[in-house]
C-alpha cells in the first residue's frame, strides 16, 4: 500500500451533519498513508454535528485547492447547505477536475443542488431518494451507486460499503481486502429492520412520521433550486 500514488480527498463538513455518514468513510480511507483527508468548512473553527459531535477543520474552501475527491456526507444540517451559495460554488469549482465526486445519504442532495448529478444515476437516504429526480438525477435504490466519476451511497451505514468502494477504485482491490480485514468489517445485524424493504410496517410509519416536516421543506428546497438554478 506504501507504494501506491498520493490521493486528496476533501470531506466537506456542515453543523447537523450525521456524523456517521463522514466518520465511516474517514475511518476506512484514512487508514491508508497513500491517502490525504482533510475537513473542509468556511472557517477553522469547530463545527457541531447532528447530536453533538464536534469535528475540527482541517481546511477551508478558500485555501484548499483541488481534491482528488470530492465527498460530502448528509445529515439535518443538508437543508442549510443546500442554499449555501459559498458552499455550492466550491463544489462546483473543485468537480471539475476531480477524478471522483462522492457522498454518503442525503449528502447526494447537495450534489444535485450544485448540478452535479443531472442526468446521472445516484442513491440516498431511502427516505429523501426520490428527492433526486427533482434535481435531475435517476434515482436508483442501491447500496453504493456508480456513474461515471459519480459514487454515491445510501443511508449512513452504507458510507463503509461506499468507502471501501472508493478505496478500491483508488488504490486496488487487493487494498480494499486489506482495509475490510483489518476493519473487521463482517456485517451481521442481529435485526433485520436495516431496510425499508425489510422492516417491519409500523417501523416505517414511525420513522415517516418523524421525518415528515424535515421532508417536506426539502422536497421544497429540491424543487426550487431545479426549477430555478437548474431549469428543470
Amino acid at each position: 500500500m506504501n507504494d501506491q500514488p498520493s490521493f486528496r480527498i476533501a470531506m466537506v463538513v456542515f453543523p447537523g451533519l450525521t456524523q456517521l455518514d463522514l466518520t465511516g468513510p474517514y475511518e476506512i480511507l484514512n487508514t491508508s498513508p497513500a491517502i490525504q483527508v482533510d475537513l473542509l468548512w468556511h472557517r477553522l473553527e469547530p463545527v457541531s454535528a447532528h447530536g453533538g459531535l464536534i469535528l475540527t477543520p482541517t481546511e477551508t474552501f478558500d485555501t484548499y485547492g483541488q481534491p482528488d475527491v470530492l465527498f460530502i456526507p448528509g445529515g439535518p444540517g443538508v437543508l442549510e447547505a443546500m442554499e449555501d451559495d459559498a458552499l455550492i460554488a466550491f463544489m462546483v469549482e473543485a468537480a471539475k477536475n476531480a477524478t471522483f465526486i462522492t457522498s454518503v445519504c442525503t449528502g447526494s442532495l447537495l450534489l444535485g443542488a450544485a448540478g452535479l448529478l443531472v442526468g446521472k444515476r445516484a442513491t440516498c437516504h431511502w427516505n429523501s431518494i426520490d428527492l433526486l429526480a427533482l434535481m435531475g438525477a435517476v434515482p436508483v435504490k442501491e447500496r453504493v451507486v456508480e456513474d461515471g466519476n459519480i459514487i454515491t451511497g445510501a443511508g449512513v451505514t452504507s458510507g463503509i460499503d461506499f468507502a471501501l468502494v472508493v478505496a478500491a477504485r483508488l488504490l486496488g482491490e487487493e487494498a480494499a481486502h486489506f482495509i475490510q480485514l483489518l476493519m473487521e468489517y463482517d456485517p451481521a445485524p442481529p435485526y433485520q429492520s436495516g431496510s425499508v424493504d425489510t422492516a417491519p410496517p409500523e417501523t416505517v410509519e414511525r420513522i415517516n412520521g418523524l421525518m415528515k416536516d424535515t421532508l417536506a421543506k426539502r422536497r421544497a428546497v429540491a424543487e426550487k433550486i431545479g426549477r430555478e438554478k437548474l431549469r428543470l
